[in-house]
């Protein structure tokens, strides 16, 4: 692959965030993709591959094609649940250094907290598990949550200190969601109501309007366009099971098999990277993919978080948005973290900019610790 073909991210955006009413997904993808092009300083008639995954739209790309005039060449709708996205930009490296496309645009939309906050979702539901009277998703967290506790001695505040240094972020952000609430104690994580144990309500995502996008295309390209282009170093996608029930280890995620693909493909281990950004859907996630991506032993995730390694100041900054716990969920999150890495990487965080942020990782989650989708982004 000659070097002018290395594929970059070049424009990053979010659509209008937190309670959006009077529009669609599909409109709020529509206002991710304007606004990521307009950042990357390209045209949408310059676009010739769409990626998108989506809980309301059956084909999303065929949607966001009509929807912006776009007539792609290569166009992919993978639907891995909240991973989606960073398998996506996987999907897109691939398609551009291999010349299937120029320019990828990767969007997502939800108006699930316009929609009542209700779950919206395509997928089917279980048989072997509806009878049990699982609550969805929360209860199979929970599951996860509960054995972590009993091989491990994880501590519900340990828990807890996952949404307090996410808060702590996200009064940094002037978007998101929590951003005017105040700080959180974990005495207030675990007075809130317990929803389906050992989880309360604070341990669990926000429930949000909202959409992104990311533009992807080559570094020769790239070189006429206003914005620092951030490398795609390695990326690595995976899945263990569908439903909770079949999932081999409840304290052990695809996040092992998904790292380690993408930190061989980067030539990096864990200690090289400066910040991370992952799926916090409920705070138990936090635990087990930092555990299972190599930043602390298995089983040493609780104390790892509750000695403020996460938060502001921390040795390991994680969610510098605030996350899903604080900035915004709307009904898939994986995308907001190759967001936030990119406006890391390119210093424009605003308050929460790191003092060093030359590589960092990126991870999504679909379904109940289901699918686990890794990148590691850098700057020259």
């Amino acid at each position: 692959m000659p070097s002018t073909r290395e594929a970059v991210i070049v424009g990053v955006a979010e659509s209008d965030l937190g309670v959006v009413p009077g529009l669609s997904p599909l409109d709020l993808m529509a206002q991710a993709a304007i606004r990521a092009l307009a950042d990357a300083g390209l045209d949408k008639r310059e676009v010739d591959g769409l990626l998108a995954a989506s809980a309301y739209y059956y084909m999303p790309t065929v949607s966001l094609g009509e929807y912006l005039g776009i007539v792609p060449r290569y166009t992919d709708s993978t639907t891995i649940g909240g991973s989606s996205f960073v398998a996506h930009l996987r999907h897109a490296k691939l398609a551009v250094e291999s010349g299937a496309c120029e320019v990828a645009l990767i969007a997502y939309g939800s108006t699930q907290r316009s929609d009542g906050g209700a779950l919206v979702t395509m997928a089917e539901p279980l048989p072997y598990e509806i009878p049990h009277g699982l609550p969805y998703p929360i209860g199979a967290y929970a599951l996860a949550a509960r054995r972590h506790m009993a091989e491990f001695g994880t501590t519900p505040e340990q828990l807890a200190a996952v949404a307090v240094q996410a808060r702590a972020w996200a009064l940094l952000n002037p978007k998101a969601f929590m951003h005017d609430r105040g700080p959180l104690t974990v005495e207030d994580v675990l007075a809130s109501p317990l929803i389906a144990d050992p989880l309360h309500l604070l341990d669990c995502c926000l429930v949000t309007d909202g959409g992104g996008a990311v533009v992807v295309t080559t570094r020769e390209r790239a070189r006429d366009l206003p914005r620092r282009p951030v490398r795609i170093l390695g990326a690595g996608e995976s899945h263990t099971h569908r439903g909770i029930m079949g999932m081999p280890d409840l304290t052990t995620t695809a996040a092992r098999y998904s790292g380690a693909q993408a930190f061989a493909e980067a030539g990096l281990r864990p200690a090289d990277i400066d910040f991370v950004e992952l799926y916090d859907a409920f705070t138990i996630n936090t635990i087990l993919f930092l555990e299972d991506l190599g930043f602390c032993p298995k089983g040493e995730g609780g104390p790892f978080v509750a000695e403020g390694r996460i938060g502001p100041g921390g040795v390991l900054p994680v969610n510098t948005n605030g996350g899903g716990l604080s900035y915004c969920h709307p009904g898939m999150y994986g995308i907001f973290t190759i967001i936030e890495a990119v406006r890391q990487l390119r210093g424009e965080a605003g308050a929460r900019q790191l003092a060093r942020a030359r590589v960092g990782l990126v991870h999504g989650n679909g379904g109940t610790l289901s699918s686990q989708c890794t990148a590691i982004l850098g700057i020259d």
